[in-house]
């Protein structure tokens, strides 16, 4: 991992964080892991790769996700999505089942989500990076102060964007949004364990377009 991977918009945004300790810390922290043989997910020239397909300027929706998947080949740098090639994971198939639901469609035949990114989705996970096969594995390494900063610094930068927060973590980094400026869609993680808890029939995608469109904002093409 290196910060200087960081998108330049991003990096101009976030040079209030870029070197504090906590930084030099978590890389440190990733380098001497794979010293030790681990294998870190996604690997390291893709850990921001959600910052460099949607620049700062970009962003109107944010899709907040937990940590990055955690087998081989899933994982790229972007929540939710897994590359190409890849089988459907749980959470994936529950979100596009319920974007089908949502929208009237057939159900999307795709596992990699960068043409959401390139519309201004910002597909970010509270840590950025984890451990082969063992989820939240860097929880408390410093990912969620350097995830929280992006959120703040979106929040009293811009106005009306779309924020989707699925999931305990993620509704509790939400908690300091400006409600007044912006849109937050929370509810269940669309994990097989909670989704039918409220988030299946949640029309997050149709509520995210509708508000998009009220504020003169290009919608988001989620079939793309």
């Amino acid at each position: 991992m290196n910060i200087s991977h960081l998108e330049k918009s991003w990096a101009r945004e976030l040079s209030h964080q870029i070197n504090l300790p906590y930084i030099r810390k978590l890389e440190a922290f990733l380098k001497n892991e794979e010293s030790l043989g681990k294998v870190i997910y996604p690997p390291s020239d893709l850990i921001f790769k959600a910052f460099k397909l949607t620049p700062f300027n970009r962003v109107k929706v944010i899709i907040l996700g937990q940590d990055p998947y955690h087998g081989k080949n899933q994982a790229h740098g972007l929540s939710f999505s897994v590359q190409s090639g890849n089988k459907y994971p749980p959470s994936l198939k529950n979100i596009f089942k319920e974007l089908a639901t949502d929208l009237g469609v057939e159900h999307p035949i795709k596992e990699n989500l960068e043409n959401w990114a390139s519309q201004g989705v910002l597909l970010l996970n509270n840590c950025l990076t984890v451990e082969e096969g063992l989820p939240r594995s860097h929880k408390a390494i410093g990912w969620e102060k350097f995830t929280s900063s992006v959120i703040d610094k979106l929040n009293k930068k811009k106005k009306n964007l779309v924020f989707i927060l699925w999931g305990k973590d993620a509704r509790l980094k939400g908690q300091n949004i400006n409600k007044a400026n912006h849109l937050i869609i929370e509810g269940p993680h669309p994990s097989p364990l909670s989704a039918y808890r409220g988030f299946l029939g949640s029309r997050p995608f149709s509520q995210t377009n509708s508000y998009l469109i009220s504020n003169k904002l290009t919608a988001i093409n989620w079939l793309a």
